[in-house]
């Protein structure tokens, strides 16, 4: 796969070293020729859902840390557009936003399957060209989207499980070190 659009897996190349974004798996959700933005979808933040939203009561929901873009700015994904209107369909089934308030009396009411929505902190964002320039930089490595792996509990899995699924050239790379001179 080689070609950026909406609902594009970027996965971390393993020896990628911004700290934003090192071992992660970002899930693209607009790509234009004005810039791109999508969010990382495998690194928890260190609050929850309830600590960042006054009027959430259900505790302990967890947030991701969507990019280092926007920390002031709460967004979602889900797989619930029967429920949550509004949003915008990234890839078939996946959809991004929609009626916060609705969401918010939906997770207060305990009406929301929480396997299928994902809330995160920021965002990550590219202005035009410049992820182009990634891509040519080797920063990135592309993949179509599963479903299951956006919504894993286990978020420490989530960059391993989306190269192994590439096959095994990629497989391997799930296990390269962090920093391989420690070897």
């Amino acid at each position: 796969m080689d070609t950026l659009a909406p609902g594009i897996l970027l996965i971390a190349d393993p020896f990628l070293k911004d700290p934003n974004f090192a071992r992660t798996v970002i899930l693209l959700c607009e790509h234009q020729e004005e810039g791109s933005f999508g969010f990382v979808v495998n690194k928890q933040f260190d609050q929850k859902l309830d600590d960042l939203i006054s009027n959430v009561f259900v505790p302990n929901i967890p947030v991701y840390l969507g990019g280092p873009v926007q920390m002031d700015t709460i967004h979602f994904i889900h797989q619930m557009p029967d429920l949550i209107e509004g949003g915008f369909e990234v890839f078939p089934g996946i959809f991004w936003g929609g009626d916060f308030d609705a969401v918010v009396n939906l997770v207060n009411s305990q009406q929301l399957d929480l396997q299928k929505i994902k809330f995160f902190v920021g965002y990550s964002g590219w202005s035009s060209g410049q992820l182009e320039g990634e891509m040519n930089e080797k920063s990135w490595i592309l993949s179509s989207v599963n479903t299951p792996i956006l919504f894993l509990e286990n978020d420490q899995e989530i960059w391993r499980q989306a190269l192994r699924r590439m096959g095994n050239n990629f497989a391997m790379m799930a296990n390269f070190p962090i920093d391989p001179t420690l070897n």
